[in-house]
């Protein structure tokens, strides 16, 4: 009841302050486990995919968020669990795994942090690793402005975010590789290219580098 309480809460932030505009909610499959995976420049981004799902998500976040007295609690209970940073996290990876092969949606944000400018940074590895090893789609997700919306100072701003929500990307003809570099790289490409194209077709090109995305 949380989840729906917060979901509901956030879409009329996203409405009423964001102005925010979700396009191709429709590529989201409605069952069966899926990785949702954005673009990340604000703390704002974990609601917005919430807000742009038609089911319920569940979301990777670095685990110093749940120190933080009240704050750790809460998001718990809103679908998040915490996964530690520069590290491989073994038991992040577990959750996520038993999540997506139990049929959920887990978002994952494929940069592997929070952009400090805003712009795309190159992708990580660790998306293409977990959808192998689970053998889930990737549904890529372009968030323009959410910075705006909530920007790193603080607080909340009136903005106008737009949420592009692409295709799925099947790993079904790369089975079995999750510790083949080469495979990650070509699904990591992938997964960039789509949301930077994404991006650069719905008034964010501005937030995508030059010869964007690098190799892996």
């Amino acid at each position: 009841m949380l989840y729906h309480i917060g979901k509901g809460l956030s879409w009329l932030a996203a409405k009423l302050i964001g102005r925010t505009q979700v396009i191709g909610r429709e590529n989201i499959p409605r069952q069966g486990g899926v990785i949702l995976s954005p673009n990340h420049s604000s703390y704002a981004d974990p609601p917005l995919v919430g807000v742009a799902s038609p089911r319920p998500v569940w979301f990777m976040a670095k685990s110093e968020l749940f120190q933080i007295p009240v704050l750790g609690p809460m998001i718990r209970r809103v679908h998040a669990f915490p996964v530690k940073r520069g590290v491989a996290d073994r038991q992040a990876l577990r959750q996520a795994h038993q999540l997506l092969t139990a049929g959920h949606a887990v978002t994952i944000f494929f940069e592997g942090g929070r952009s400090r400018d805003g712009k795309l940074m190159p992708p990580e590895l660790g998306v293409s690793m977990i959808a192998l090893r689970a053998g889930v789609p990737i549904v890529p997700i372009a968030i323009i402005d959410a910075d705006h919306f909530m920007p790193r100072e603080g607080g909340v701003k009136f903005a106008r975010v737009k949420i592009i929500v692409g295709e799925p990307i099947s790993v079904d003809h790369l089975a079995g590789k999750h510790a083949d570099r080469a495979a990650l790289a070509e699904i990591s490409h992938i997964l960039a290219t789509r949301v930077a194209d994404m991006m650069r077709a719905h008034g964010g090109a501005d937030r995508v580098p030059a010869d964007y995305p690098p190799q892996v």
